[in-house]
């Protein structure tokens, strides 16, 4: 009697053990911007800025939140609408793209930006998440089409970035500013960046990074944009705000 309870306990741990795999396999955490950019920083060249360099860009950073201390339109408001061209030429309309489903709006500088990158990464291993609530992901940048085309040959992204060559986008969701003179000068001469290489001959306009959920009637409903450009919203935040707007729309049927 005592083998077969000893036995019958043995399978039972095993069929609960499988179970448990099973259930943590199929929960799958999605990628985290986060720790992408600590891996980053943990990797990156050691050399180290001047004081002078230093002093640049904080004088930089605290202008930009001193001038913008409430970046992008907040939730509760309407989206504005808009259409920009895609890297292939194809114009793409906001209002158009929400009959399908909510849309992810994210701004970001460009394709010279090694934290936009690891953002636009996240992103795109998100896609199967955000798809589960139909929603879509656009990109708005203010790089040129040509660039944006190169960006995704290399980095195989499957959604839009559109080109906002007037800036007017950007302006539209309170989150343009010009990039200082001399912090150009330094992104160039320090790290290599040459913003006008991306964006056009004098075009220095650059995005906070925002990121937006918006439901199909054209709301916000979940943003987030900060002047430190090191931060942006998490995947997982996008796809609980996905969630909630789900739920909700079910409960109203």
């Amino acid at each position: 009697m005592n083998r077969i309870y000893i036995a019958i306990v043995i399978l039972l741990l095993a069929l609960l053990a499988g179970c448990v795999s099973t259930n943590v396999a199929n929960d799958v955490t999605p990628p985290s911007f986060k720790s992408g950019v600590e891996a980053f920083v943990a990797n990156r060249s050691a050399d180290k800025l001047s004081e002078e360099d230093r002093s640049v860009m904080v004088r930089a950073a605290r202008d930009l939140e001193k001038a913008t201390p409430e970046p992008g339109l907040k939730v509760g408001m309407s989206a504005s609408d808009f259409q920009l061209s895609n890297a292939f030429g194809k114009e793409v309309k906001l209002s158009e793209r929400l009959e399908g489903g909510p849309v992810v709006l994210v701004f970001y500088r460009g394709a010279w930006c090694p934290f936009c990158n690891i953002e636009l990464n996240a992103l795109q291993s998100s896609l199967p998440y955000f798809s589960k609530y139909n929603a879509s992901l656009i990109a708005v940048t203010p790089q040129r089409p040509d660039k944006s085309k190169e960006q995704l040959d290399k980095s195989k992204y499957t959604f839009e970035i559109l080109s906002d060559l007037d800036d007017s986008v950007m302006k539209a969701y309170n989150l343009y500013f010009e990039v200082p003179q001399e912090l150009h000068e330094l992104y160039k001469n320090r790290f290599s960046f040459d913003i006008t290489a991306y964006n056009g001959k004098d075009r220095l306009g650059l995005p906070i990074p925002g990121t937006f959920v918006i439901d199909q009637n054209g709301i916000i409903q979940a943003s987030y944009a900060k002047t430190d450009y090191k931060k942006r919203m998490e995947p997982e935040d996008i796809i609980n705000a996905l969630k909630a707007l789900s739920e909700t729309r079910n409960s109203c049927k």
